[in-house]
């Protein structure tokens, strides 16, 4: 009984140690969403590299069903727009290769071509893979909270 419990004992203490925090990645994938946000603040449009080249499969704070965004689709553009991100965590899945990002997005913001969202506030949830050494998404979640409104994009083709 005692070299079981030794044994499980060891068993946990190998899987707890691969389980530990990757601060390198956790480091890279949160300064590559702010980097992202602040670029689409200050320029009215988002990079245009924040895709994965095979795209992303997404669920957007408007609602509506599954969105398969193909890779290289055009970034959406402002008119205006101001948003600030709080709490950012990230769970690394694979260091150097794959993490999951959760954080909160607040603001303001008007798309072209659609109606403004003044009080813009969602929970988001991204999966990043690393290609071709810098950190994209691969899959998102984004959902209103309580009280704040999510975006009025419906489609990437307005």
């Amino acid at each position: 009984m005692k070299k079981t419990v030794l044994f499980l004992i060891g068993i946990l203490a190998f899987a707890g140690s691969l389980a530990q925090a990757d601060p390198a990645t956790e480091q890279e994938v949160t300064k590559t969403i702010i980097d992202n946000n602040a670029y689409s603040n200050t320029n009215l449009k988002g990079r245009g590299d924040e895709m994965s080249k095979d795209g992303s499969v997404e669920f957007w704070s408007s609602g509506g069903l599954l969105h398969e965004i193909p890779g290289g689709t055009a970034p959406q553009e402002f008119e205006s727009v101001s948003i600030d991100l709080k709490h950012i965590r990230v769970i690394t899945l694979v260091p150097g290769q794959a993490a999951v990002a959760q954080y909160y997005s607040e603001g303001s913001m008007k798309p072209k071509g659609s109606p403004a969202v003044s009080n813009y506030r969602t929970r988001v949830t991204q999966v990043f893979v690393k290609e071709g050494g810098k950190w994209k998404v691969r899959a998102a979640h984004w959902s209103p909270i309580a009280g704040g409104s999510g975006t009025s994009q419906t489609s990437v083709n307005d």
